[in-house]
């Protein structure tokens, strides 16, 4: 694959031949941010070929609706938000997420002192791609992407208590995943 040279020195310069269409900032934009974009679809969606279909969907939107950003805040926050919306929409459409709100309750508190960095990111990154789907999106969309409860139950269109719930039960079985990962290291 042959890179584009960097035809675009600043953001600005990059979003103005995107909203003329020209087709050399699209590529640009494709190899910039696509590798990023990845990573954000797959936190939620747990399926890299799905995840893939969506970043493209995604960017397929950012480039239909590329005229609607007025350079009021970072142009990839822009872009970050439009592509995670994609990503939710795709599990509300295939019905993916399922709050556990009958679930029983996680009474057990597990207390972890200190990874002191012994686990990657990569790590923890499988163990967030273990979680049920609910404790996961909630998680993503709370602990990663800064989203209040409100914001997350009005975008997943459930309650916000749901939404606490949901993301400490995802902090309670994450804590069980490192301290069961934590426990085996200390045994090796």
């Amino acid at each position: 694959m042959v890179r584009i040279l960097q035809l675009f020195t600043n953001e600005g310069q990059l979003v103005k031949a995107l909203q003329k269409g020209d087709p050399k900032a699209q590529r640009y934009f494709y190899e910039k941010y696509s590798a990023r974009m990845l990573a954000v679809c797959v936190r939620y969606l747990n399926n890299h070929m799905e995840a893939e279909d969506v970043m493209i969907e995604g960017f397929m939107k950012v480039f239909e609706r590329i005229n609607q950003y007025k350079g009021e805040g970072s142009f990839e926050g822009w872009m970050h938000r439009l592509i995670t919306n994609e990503a939710l929409m795709r599990l509300r459409t295939r019905r993916h997420i399922e709050m556990d709100i009958d679930a029983p309750e996680i009474h057990q508190h597990v207390h972890v002192e200190s990874v002191e960095h012994r686990l990657e990111a990569d790590d923890l990154m499988v163990m967030l791609a273990k979680l049920p789907t609910g404790y996961r999106t909630v998680f993503n969309l709370y602990a990663i992407e800064g989203y209040s409860h409100a914001e997350i139950a009005d975008q997943l269109g459930i309650n916000e208590s749901t939404s606490k719930s949901q993301l400490h039960r995802a902090r309670t079985l994450l804590q069980q995943m490192i301290s069961e990962v934590e426990g085996l290291k200390w045994k090796v």
